[in-house]
């Protein structure tokens, strides 16, 4: 029987193979997974793919045609991976000479065509580990580069691309073709809008856009989607004035001297305060 539906929670149909329950390990005769590779008796492998030693692959995971697994990931349960993804491929970083290093992928992540997911670095500031958490949709032709870090329910547009060493919060959207630089932060709940250049960190809650990036204020829409109460956002409101758009007339940002939402024991302004603080990089305004 033919088909290609791979889709993790249905039965997997594939090109040259038998239809199997869920249940089942189905890997097409002409995909290359190595003896030692680890699959879950329910992992699927579309045609032409190639799992690679000292690879661990969770329950539920589908791998369509044509995906590369390399040594060192280990990828979790539920996750979709499209054709032509390259996974835990060498760390694009000039002075990596074969060391062993990890790519970590949590659950039920969508990861798209042409999607690159570079494992960490032996470099002086890297961890060796790149790390997606889980519930994450990454479009096609996403890069993740080495020893980013990537949160939970985080969306990367098509062509979103990340340096290495990036942090990337929970919920963050990248807009198509986003750029972020290397050791660059991106908060959690914020929003880059397409064709954005980030030079700096991105700041939880706001909007960010343009080359180079500006702020344009708190991610209002997004908040709200996920039932943020309105205090909660009115305080992130009073915040963003004070520290983004200053109108003590000396164009300091953060000059005043007190953020008034602080005081009410806020923890979205807390967290945004906090990032603030341990920016190394400067902070997009």
């Amino acid at each position: 029987m033919l088909g290609n539906d791979l889709r993790p929670g249905k039965n997997r149909l594939h090109i040259g193979c038998a239809v199997y329950p869920q249940a089942h390990r189905v890997i097409d005769n002409r995909a290359v997974v190595h003896p030692a590779a680890e699959l879950a008796d329910d992992v699927t492998v579309g045609p032409f793919s190639v799992i690679e030693e000292d690879v661990t692959i969770g329950p539920g995971t589908a791998i369509d045609s044509h995906v590369i697994v390399r040594s060192g990931s280990r990828i979790g349960r539920d996750n979709h991976i499209y054709s032509f993804a390259s996974i835990g491929e060498d760390p694009q970083f000039a002075g990596y000479q074969g060391e062993p290093t990890r790519l970590e992928i949590g659950d039920t992540n969508v990861i798209r065509e042409y999607v690159t997911l570079n494992r960490g670095s032996s470099s002086p500031r890297g961890t060796g580990v790149t790390k997606v958490g889980s519930n994450n949709f990454l479009m096609a032709y996403s890069h993740i580069a080495h020893d980013s870090v990537l949160g939970d329910h985080i969306i990367f547009a098509n062509g979103a691309s990340l340096a290495g060493h990036v942090e990337v919060g929970d919920y963050a959207i990248l807009g198509g073709f986003t750029l972020i630089h290397q050791f660059c932060r991106v908060g959690r709940h914020s929003l880059t809008g397409i064709g954005t250049v980030c030079l700096q960190d991105v700041a939880p809650y706001l909007i960010v856009s343009g080359n180079p990036a500006k702020t344009y204020g708190i991610n209002f829409r997004g908040l709200r989607r996920r039932e943020f109460s309105e205090d909660a956002i009115a305080q992130l409101r009073k915040v963003y004035r004070q520290r983004f758009r200053p109108s003590n007339g000396n164009g300091v940002p953060g000059a005043e001297p007190e953020d008034a939402a602080q005081q009410k024991n806020c923890k979205e302004v807390d967290t945004l305060l906090q990032f603030l603080s341990q920016s190394e990089r400067g902070v997009t305004r």
